[in-house]
């Protein structure tokens, strides 16, 4: 039998070194404390770590993800169909550019509604928030301006430290240890709007089956988890990606590959920049549909978003609409519509 009282943070960390799981009940308790501040910076690194080196589990993940939706700042939209988040966890290391943040503008201009939530670089050269500042977006919007620009554009940025307050107690800690943690998971499963739909990279491959079962605890309509084979948390183009789909209640586990799509193979060395300058620049290429390796898996994440999103019926489908709006300038429209957006909400605050 299972104690009735929780685990203390020390019970915790001992179990977790012998490589056992935590209670749903234990990792709940533990969470809200780390979340409330309760524990030390050294000990909260601790049991950060010592969950990474395990390899957290389905419950413990969603245990932990309840925590933080129950602590969210919610943005409140009415209807969900088709609202989709496109977002990776990050921690890949492979420096490229902000994929997932460009093909936000594609999927929005071919229909699909996005909820992106994101924020400052944890370990890329610039975090969807960083860029999007460069390019001269408004972030600092509350819930009800969010959801204005919703209806407006077909897209709202969440700035995750104004949605999740209670994340600056672990932010620090997140900082120094400057390792993949828990909470890099976290973040793409408490999506302030609460979207039903989801196009998530992951860092490793063990979370491709977990995620997505995850998601499927937490209520997810459609979500794609995807991890390219060449360790990018996107869909690569320079190997093959293993796709977690769940769909319709059922959870169906396959590969991908760039040749499935007619695209040609490249490298992440194609895809790699030095920092924002330079990834704005790459960002703004693609929108103005310049050809190219970043095109090409812009057009493809944007694709399998709209797959998620229930807009298009494949990711081949996706795909083609994506293109054909990159080449009618309707997505390069959506951004500079996005930008004025949140800068007219922004001044009538």
């Amino acid at each position: 039998m299972h104690p009735t009282s929780a685990l203390s943070p020390q019970q915790a960390l001992q179990r977790l070194i012998e490589g056992r799981e935590l209670m749903p009940a234990d990792m709940r308790h533990l969470m809200q404390q780390i979340m409330g501040g309760a524990l030390s910076p050294v000990l909260t690194a601790a049991l950060l770590v010592a969950l990474r080196a395990k390899g957290e589990t389905r419950a413990e993940i969603g245990a932990a993800a309840q925590v933080l939706r129950e602590r969210v700042t919610p943005v409140d939209i009415a209807d969900r169909q088709h609202l989709v988040d496109i977002v990776g966890t990050g921690g890949d290391g492979a420096q490229t550019f902000n994929i997932s943040t460009c093909a936000m503008f594609v999927a929005a201009a071919a229909g699909a509604r996005v909820s992106k939530h994101g924020g400052r670089s944890v370990s890329s050269q610039s975090g969807s928030a960083d860029v999007l500042e460069a390019l001269g977006a408004q972030l600092n919007l509350g819930p009800t301006q969010i959801t204005h620009c919703i209806a407006q554009t077909g897209i709202g940025f969440m700035f995750a430290p104004n949605h999740h307050p209670a994340m600056k107690n672990v932010a620090p800690v997140r900082r120094e240890l400057g390792v993949r943690t828990l909470f890099n998971v976290l973040g793409p499963l408490t999506n302030p709007a609460g979207a039903p739909h989801i196009l998530l990279g992951v860092f490793a491959p063990e979370l491709v089956g977990v995620l997505v079962r995850v998601l499927q605890d937490l209520g997810a309509q459609h979500a794609l988890v995807v991890h390219g084979q060449d360790g990018l948390d996107e869909i690569s183009l320079g190997a093959a990606t293993l796709v977690g789909e769940l769909r319709h209640g059922e959870i169906r586990e396959y590969r991908i590959h760039p040749d499935d799509f007619g695209l040609p193979m490249a490298s992440q060395r194609d895809l790699r920049v030095l920092g924002p300058a330079q990834s704005l620049a790459l960002l703004r290429a693609v929108l103005d549909d310049q050809p190219g390796p970043a095109r090409d898996i812009v057009a493809l994440n944007a694709g399998a978003a709209l797959y998620a999103a229930d807009v298009a019926d494949s990711i081949a489908d996706g795909l083609q609409r994506a293109r054909a709006v990159l080449a009618s300038g309707a997505a390069r429209a959506k951004l500079e519509q996005f930008l004025s957006t949140t800068q007219a909400l922004a001044q009538s605050a």
